[in-house]
C-alpha cells in the first residue's frame, strides 16, 4: 500500500505557516507499516490542486489531502476532488444537523457559508470523526481512493487516526498489530547513539523482531523509536518491551525516561520522591526553565519560583552575586546557592550566559555557564553551543535539567 499526501494551503508555500501535518501524517504511515514515497504542498488553486491530485492517483493506491475544507471561497478541496472523481457535490443533511449543533453549543448563529461545508462529493462517504465543522471525506475512485482532511490539526488527528489509518490497513489486508515506545535520551549526539546501538541493529537486521529508528528533537532530547509488529496487540507489546530494555540497558544513563516523559517531568519526579523543593536564578534562559517546569500539572509542590536576573544588578543585589564578571563560573555559582537562600529551596538551579548577538565582557556568543546545588553542594558546568539565540536557551533547559537528573540519582 502506497499513499501519498497532498497539504493544500497557499500560507504554506508563502511560509507562512509551517507544515507539520504532513510530517505528522507521514509519520502515522510509516508507523502502520504504510509506505510514503512523496508529500506536495500545493496552493489555493483549482487547476493546481486538481493536478497534484489526479498525479498523486497514477502512482499511487490511496492520497491523503489535508487542508481547504473551510467555510470561505478559498476552501475548495471538495470541489476539485468531485471534479476528479467526475461527480457532482450533494448535500449532506446530517452535517447541516450537526453544524447547527455546534453552534448552538457556542450561543452563536451559523453563518450562511458554513453550508458549504456540507456539500459532499456524490459516492464518497463522510469521516465519521468531525470534532470540528469540516467534516473528512473518503472519496473512492475505482480502487483508489483519496481522503480529505481539515487543516486544523487537532481535527486532521482525530480522524487519521481513527479513520485513515485503519481504512488503509483494511484496504492493504493487514490484520497485525504494531506498536511503537520511544526512548528519549540527551547527552550524546545521534551519531553517537547509533554507534552505542550498532550491534543490536545489526542484530534486529538479522531478525526482524523490531526496528529502531532515532530523531533528533531539540529540546525534548534525542529519540529512539522502537517498533514492533505481530498478531496481537499483546505480542506486540511483549516484543516491544523487551527491546526497551535491551536499548536502555546499552544506552545507561543518557536514557532519562522510557515513558516518553519531558525532562521536566522526569525532574519534577525525582524531586518530588526525595521530598525536595527547587529554586532557579535565570539569566541567560530568562525564565524558560520556569515556564517549561510550571507546564507540568502539579509543579507547585515543588517549584518554590525563579528569580529572573537579567539586569546583572539584579545578580548583585538579590542573588548576592559578588560584583565582577557576570558570565561566569564563579557568577553562577553564585547565583545558584543565592536561588536557595532568596527562594527558600532544598535545591538550586542557575544559569548565565552569552545568547547573542555579540559577545559579552570577552565572552563569545553560545558561551553557557550552568549550576545545580544539592545538599549544599554546588557543581558547574560550562557549554558552547553553535546555535541561534532560541535555539542556545533551548538547549540550555534541557542541559541543566539534566545535570540536576544525574545529581539527583547518584545522590
Amino acid at each position: 500500500m502506497n499513499c501519498e499526501v497532498v497539504a493544500v494551503g497557499t500560507e504554506l508555500l508563502l511560509g507562512q505557516i509551517v507544515d507539520t501535518n504532513s510530517s505528522w501524517i507521514g509519520e502515522q504511515l510509516a508507523l502502520a507499516g504504510i509506505d510514503c514515497f512523496l508529500q506536495v504542498k500545493v496552493g489555493d488553486n483549482w487547476d493546481r490542486i486538481r493536478d497534484a491530485l489526479q498525479i498523486a492517483l497514477d502512482r499511487s493506491d490511496a492520497v491523503i489531502v489535508c487542508g481547504g475544507l473551510g467555510p470561505t471561497q478559498d476552501d475548495i478541496t471538495r470541489d476539485v476532488i468531485a471534479e476528479v472523481m467526475g461527480v457532482e457535490l450533494v448535500e449532506d443533511p446530517e452535517v447541516i444537523e450537526r453544524l447547527h449543533e455546534i453552534f448552538g453549543s457556542r450561543g452563536r448563529n451559523m453563518p450562511m457559508n458554513n453550508l458549504r461545508q456540507a456539500q459532499v462529493p456524490e459516492g464518497a462517504s463522510r469521516i465519521a470523526q468531525m470534532p470540528g465543522t469540516a467534516p473528512g471525506l473518503m472519496c473512492p475512485i475505482g480502487d483508489k481512493v483519496i481522503f480529505a482532511v481539515p487543516g486544523v490539526p487537532y481535527e486532521m488527528k482525530e480522524m487519521v487516526e481513527g479513520t485513515v489509518i485503519p481504512e488503509l490497513r483494511r484496504r492493504a489486508g493487514d490484520t497485525g498489530v504494531i506498536r511503537s515506545r520511544t526512548i528519549r535520551t540527551w547527552g550524546h549526539s545521534e551519531s553517537g547513539i547509533a554507534e552505542m546501538l550498532a550491534d543490536r541493529l545489526d542484530e534486529l537486521d538479522r531478525t526482524g523482531t523490531a526496528t529502531i529508528a532515532f530523531l533528533a528533537s531539540g529540546i525534548e532530547g534525542l529519540k529512539v523509536r522502537v517498533t514492533a509488529k505481530a498478531d496481537t496487540a499483546e505480542q506486540a507489546d511483549a516484543v516491544v518491551a523487551a527491546e526497551i530494555d535491551e536499548v536502555a540497558k546499552i544506552l545507561a544513563d543518557y536514557v532519562f525516561t522510557t515513558e516518553d516523559q519531558t525532562m521536566e517531568e522526569v525532574v519534577l519526579d525525582l524531586l518530588r520522591e526525595r521530598g525536595l523543593t527547587l529554586g532557579l536564578a535565570e539569566s541567560l534562559t530568562g525564565g524558560l526553565i520556569a515556564s517549561r517546569l510550571v507546564s507540568i500539572p502539579g509543579a507547585s509542590d515543588v517549584l518554590q519560583g525563579s528569580v529572573v536576573s537579567y539586569a546583572s544588578e539584579v545578580k548583585f543585589d538579590v542573588l548576592g552575586v559578588p560584583v565582577g564578571p557576570v558570565v561566569s563560573d564563579d557568577a553562577v555559582r553564585a547565583m545558584s546557592e543565592g536561588a536557595c537562600r532568596v527562594l527558600n529551596s532544598d535545591v538550586g538551579i542557575a544559569v548565565t550566559g552569552v545568547a547573542g548577538p555579540d559577545e559579552q565582557e570577552g565572552v563569545p556568543v553560545g558561551t553557557v555557564f550552568m549550576a545545580t546545588t544539592l545538599d549544599g553542594v554546588t557543581e558547574t558546568s560550562m557549554a558552547k553551543f553553535p546555535f541561534n539565540r532560541e535555539q542556545s536557551r533551548q538547549f540550555t533547559v534541557i542541559t541543566v535539567l539534566d545535570h540536576l537528573r544525574r545529581r539527583l540519582l547518584a545522590r
